[in-house]
């Protein structure tokens, strides 16, 4: 059963307005990247929860920031009600387009994708996706890295894999912070 998360207030970087899907890291995969953020990128750190974005920047863009939460909530609780957890492993980093960015890959077929294909066709106005549909988690974002600090993070592995078990919406409003407007679990068997 979808269940709205008490509203929190962070800074969500490089995005704007509308609503994001998003899978916050959870377990020992959370405290991995966590430290590399902080290591190599603390403005990132003290920003966000790490995590995938899957809705708002790749594959579809944004939900319009005028969509009613209780529609987001109508359409997307059937799919992640329907859906199992996710396991998934993060590949080696890679740089992301011709920038300083350093992410996580993860496998853009499979479960995840289904996932984002059913959200994608769900009933639900998306705003246009800068990318197509690339699942990562951002290591370094803001901080220019020295090349010592790029192959650092190049040679990292994450050898843990990560349980998606539940997708949070955020509301962003830029230039105001982002808020967490509702968490749904991942309940199908």
């Amino acid at each position: 059963m979808p269940h709205p998360s008490v509203p929190e207030r962070v800074s969500w970087y490089g995005m704007k307005t509308g609503y994001f899907i998003v899978v916050e890291l959870a377990g020992p995969v959370l405290q991995e990247v966590s430290a590399i953020q902080r290591m190599c990128d603390p403005k990132l750190a003290n920003g966000t929860t790490p995590h995938i974005t899957l809705v708002g920047s790749s594959g579809v863009g944004p939900i319009p920031a005028d969509t009613p939460v209780t529609q987001i909530d109508e359409r997307i609780a059937p799919i992640t009600s329907a859906t199992p957890p996710i396991v998934v492993r993060f590949g080696a980093p890679v740089r992301f387009m011709q920038t300083e960015i350093v992410v996580l890959p993860l496998d853009p077929h499979g479960a995840l994708r289904t996932l984002h294909e059913r959200i994608a066709t769900s009933g639900l106005t998306f705003e246009r996706a800068r990318f197509p549909f690339s699942p990562h988690c951002t290591l370094s974002f803001f901080r220019t890295i020295t090349p010592a600090m790029q192959q650092r993070l190049l040679s990292i592995r994450i050898n843990a894999p990560l349980t998606i078990a539940h997708l949070q919406v955020y509301q962003t409003l830029d230039p105001q912070p982002s808020r967490k407007v509702l968490e749904l679990e991942l309940e199908g068997g």
